[in-house]
């Protein structure tokens, strides 16, 4: 009786010690909301995790791995587009933050013209993204970095330069849901941006007028389609777009004529 007990005891602990042991797949991801430039070119060196929120600033991060480090133009990121910037497995348990590291490789390209983009040495350490998801061994979880380049371009007064102040929203894809849709015309670029009390997310129509919002909680949201101003024609609304978590919505073809 004692030899079956103290093997069942053992046997619960090696059970416990697996369930801690396991890993869950974890893939992070960036996209852009759109701005007003040719070109948006970052150079991400790093996405960095950190397992808590205490500590001290410095304390407690370490790198994702494996991490498909380059410079990558933020402007072809939109309509739906993302890039994958790592595919790993990670030891299951907290996950407090992540951090986008960036290098000092940082262009804008305007009216054709290409200019260096002075990163202060406290953003390129990165931005500091809440996330406060309980990894779960065996689960799979996606997390997009939405980058906001009309509010992470800042320009340097009259001189003609520009810095770069990263402003990133992060969407653990869990939960998170799509809306969809077609402009017509495509014959010219469209700006699709869905907002409510909480979030606004936005992207541009390809060139066949398909657009994708990603990342998404659920909510009810006020979705506005501007297009260019050379096309002469108004924007329109489409209001209460209920999105339900882990759903896609699919507004269909939005005509502006």
């Amino acid at each position: 009786m004692l030899s079956l007990i103290a093997f069942t005891m053992f046997s619960c602990s090696e059970d416990d010690d697996n369930a801690n042991e396991g890993t869950a797949h974890v893939t992070v991801s960036m996209t852009d909301a759109p701005g007003d430039y040719d070109g948006v070119l970052i150079d991400v060196e790093d996405v960095m995790i950190k397992s808590d929120m205490d500590g001290e600033e410095g304390e407690g991060w370490e790198s994702i791995g494996d991490v498909n480090t380059g410079i990558y133009d933020l402007l072809e990121l939109t309509g739906g587009v993302s890039q994958l910037l790592a595919d790993v497995e990670l030891p299951a348990g907290y996950l407090g933050q992540i951090r986008l590291v960036l290098g000092t490789d940082n262009s804008i390209v305007v009216n054709g013209e290409s200019y260096a983009m002075a990163t202060p040495s406290a953003q390129q350490s990165g931005l500091k993204l809440n996330v406060n998801q309980e990894l779960e061994a065996g689960e799979q979880y996606s997390f997009l970095l939405d980058f906001d380049v009309d509010e992470s371009v800042v320009p340097q007064g009259g001189n003609g330069g520009y810095n770069l102040k990263p402003v990133i929203r992060v969407a653990a894809e869990e939960g998170a849901s799509t809306i969809e849709g077609q402009v017509h015309p495509s014959t010219f670029r469209s700006l699709v941006k869905a907002q409510n009390a909480s979030t606004v997310i936005s992207a541009y129509t390809d060139t066949e007028g398909n657009f994708t919002l990603h990342g998404v909680p659920a909510g009810t949201y006020k979705v506005t389609i501007t297009p260019e101003v050379a096309s002469n024609l108004p924007a329109i609304e489409r209001n209460n777009v209920v999105v339900e978590a882990n759903s896609s919505v699919d507004l269909e073809t939005i005509y502006l004529e």
